[in-house]
């Protein structure tokens, strides 16, 4: 059985965006700048109000997905295409920008733990301008399989039989892994897929050793595997197929070419965008 090798680790940089809410981007970094099909990976994770209470005012995409994942808190979600749903602990909100949607996540709670990730996933580029699209996943939904490992919770795609609720528009698998101390797990990945997993609880082995606030991209061959020593992980597991396209990125944008981000901003100027 090969096991899928460590081509690169980054702990990514500390930023802000929004209206001011304090996070590490760890895709879409200098570092790493993409990782086909993933465009960008924000941790936010803070207890003290000053670091999310701002949130994210309405602002447009086009061109891709946004994934984000709740791991503790409640936060807001409003669109310009009639979608709201209410994001708390162990829940999902999926959005597809598509041919474009102006959207707000604003956090309710004023004070506690807010804590989670938010993924762009590309679109190939005969769904750039699909119809937007919103899926409301709550934390009931999502299957967890346990494991005399620990836990896996599938939050798209397969892993031993059982798919997760998130549809996408680009083949991929994402999932929340707890191991426990001691214990083990080997992920089959699809050939050609890309792969990282980020450590964001306890430490763990995958190959080389790794810590908390690390991810690791994996090569494209094999599975994956990871091991605990004495203390549990979690582990923020990601793969998916590349696309192989011309990316071209312009603010909230992404499309294919600079022409087509260019009429991007004259759409959104112009008021074209949802509905």
């Amino acid at each position: 059985m090969i096991q899928r090798k460590i081509i690169q680790t980054t702990i990514g940089m500390k930023t802000s965006d929004g209206a001011g809410v304090n996070l590490t981007r760890i895709i879409g970094s200098p570092e790493l700048n993409m990782l086909d099909p993933f465009l960008l990976l924000d941790e936010f994770g803070s207890d003290n109000p000053d670091d999310y209470i701002a949130g994210f005012p309405a602002h447009p995409h086009r061109g891709f997905e946004t994934i984000t994942y709740m791991l503790n808190g409640k936060w807001q979600h409003n669109d310009s295409a009639g979608n709201d749903g209410l994001l708390g602990d162990g829940s999902i909100q999926w959005m597809t920008a598509g041919r474009g949607i102006v959207h707000s996540e604003m956090p309710i709670q004023t004070d506690g733990l807010a804590r989670g990730f938010q993924l762009w996933l590309n679109l190939p580029k005969e769904k750039k301008l699909t119809e937007p699209a919103y899926q409301d996943i709550h934390a009931e939904q999502i299957p967890i399989l346990k494991e005399v490992f620990g836990t896996v919770k599938i939050i798209s795609g397969e892993y031993n039989g059982t798919i997760g609720p998130g549809k996408s528009h680009t083949p991929v698998l994402i999932m929340d892994i707890r191991l426990k101390p001691e214990s083990e797990i080997i992920i089959p990945i699809m050939h050609g897929w890309n792969a990282f997993g980020f450590i964001y609880e306890g430490d763990v082995k995958s190959g080389e050793f790794l810590s908390k606030g690390q991810l690791a991209v994996y090569n494209t061959e094999g599975n994956v595997h990871f091991k605990t020593n004495d203390t549990q992980a979690g582990i923020y597991f990601v793969a998916g197929e590349p696309l192989n396209e011309p990316v071209a990125r312009g603010g909230p944008f992404v499309m294919n070419t600079r022409g087509e981000i260019l009429k991007a901003f004259e759409d959104y100027q112009n008021g074209n965008f949802t509905p």
